[in-house]
């Protein structure tokens, strides 16, 4: 499977500290960032899956720290789902300042109902396109 994207981004001038570094907690916003992105390439907007009452929560997080950003400079997030099912999904991230690597990390995901509670993907509509989606990608 390989279902991955990438989108670039400027360092806001908030996003660092006093010393000019991006705070830490940054990269995990990018990496949201990356994984919207990569589902809007695919034609999956999360739109499209909150509408039908469908979330995808949080349940797992890490990141490596390699290199420094700094602000102003341009970064590209490349996000790779890593697996999928209709319980949950595994994204990997890899942030890039040209050809170096800055940090990398990973999140993992359930699928959750109005309510918050895990939920099967399989009976809401939009799994349909999802599974176009996959099928397309083998």
């Amino acid at each position: 499977m390989d279902l991955s994207g990438k989108t670039t981004i400027k360092v806001r001038y908030a996003e660092t500290d006093q010393m000019g570094i991006v705070y830490h907690s940054n990269y995990l916003i990018w990496f949201e960032v990356g994984r919207t992105e990569l589902f809007r390439q695919l034609g999956l907007p999360y739109t499209l899956f909150e509408e039908q009452g469908l979330g995808l929560a949080v349940i797992e997080a890490t990141c490596l720290y390699r290199k420094p950003a700094r602000y102003d400079e341009e970064l590209t997030i490349t996000t790779v789902v890593e697996e999928i099912s209709s319980r949950k999904v595994t994204f990997s991230y890899k942030i890039h300042r040209d050809q170096l690597l800055l940090a990398e990390g990973s999140t993992r995901h359930l699928f959750i109902n109005k309510e918050g509670r895990l939920t099967d993907a399989r009976s809401y509509p939009i799994w349909t396109e999802v599974e176009k989606v996959l099928s397309a990608q083998k």
